[in-house]
């Protein structure tokens, strides 16, 4: 055995890699999850329905070419505890590596075809100082390191700092959106397929936001990915 292996099994045994769901030691070829855990993930299978919960939630509100969200999001289960990792206990590397999981997973499906520029919702630049990432960014970064579609986070300005969504209803969390964000180069986006994405999908206010900044560019053309759907 070598001594490399010898000194990271000495490490694995102190301090051990644990399930980011349930908190179990990981034992080899386990990453981030327990085997067990990750059986239970809430797949939606919403790239293979066009017609899906995802792009029926913003009907209306900004016209789409597609929309789809990997997981089922429940309060207390497993997507709420996966996407907590990352966005508040601060695992980018959980981040890229769901984002380069479901792109694997999606990618023979179509999806990903005619997309020209993937665009993370953006953070205000003093919350993504504070947390010192966009959780949105990483999980488009896993996801580009498979389809090899261009990621740009520059042209999509986030103007102020809004309040938490959390706990605020459906006209609240629109009000609280309304002018959000800007786009600094139209020419960039025109005649393009822009695919924005984000964590969760609740309301759908902050994605409708964005999509309307992007309407600036003539002939773009949208469509929607997020992690999870509440």
């Amino acid at each position: 055995m070598k001594i490399k292996t010898v000194w990271v099994n000495f490490i694995s045994l102190l301090y051990p890699k644990l399930c980011v769901i349930c908190g179990e030691p990981l034992i080899e070829n386990e990453k981030f999850f327990c085997f067990a855990c990750f059986l239970k993930l809430p797949r939606t299978n919403y790239h293979l329905i066009p017609e899906n919960r995802a792009i029926e939630r913003l009907a209306g509100k900004v016209s789409l070419e597609k929309a789809s969200s990997y997981f089922y999001y429940n309060k207390g289960g497993v997507a709420q505890k996966l996407i907590s990792e990352i966005k508040y206990k601060g695992n980018r590397d959980l981040g890229e590596w769901i984002g380069s999981y479901l792109a694997k997973d999606m990618i023979s499906s179509g999806f990903f075809q005619g997309i020209d520029y993937m665009v993370p919702v953006p953070l205000h630049r003093s919350k993504e100082k504070k947390r010192g990432f966009n959780q949105a960014e990483k999980i488009a970064r896993g996801i580009a390191q498979v389809t090899k579609i261009p990621l740009e986070t520059s042209n999509v300005l986030r103007e102020k700092a809004n309040t938490s969504q959390t706990k605020k209803g459906i006209f609240d969390r629109w009000k609280n959106t309304r002018n959000l964000f800007n786009l600094k180069d139209p020419e960039l986006f025109k005649k393009k397929h822009i695919l924005l994405i984000d964590d969760v999908l609740t309301t759908g206010s902050t994605l409708e936001a964005v999509a309307q900044s992007l309407l600036k560019s003539q002939g773009v053309k949208i469509s929607i990915l997020t992690l999870a759907i509440t």
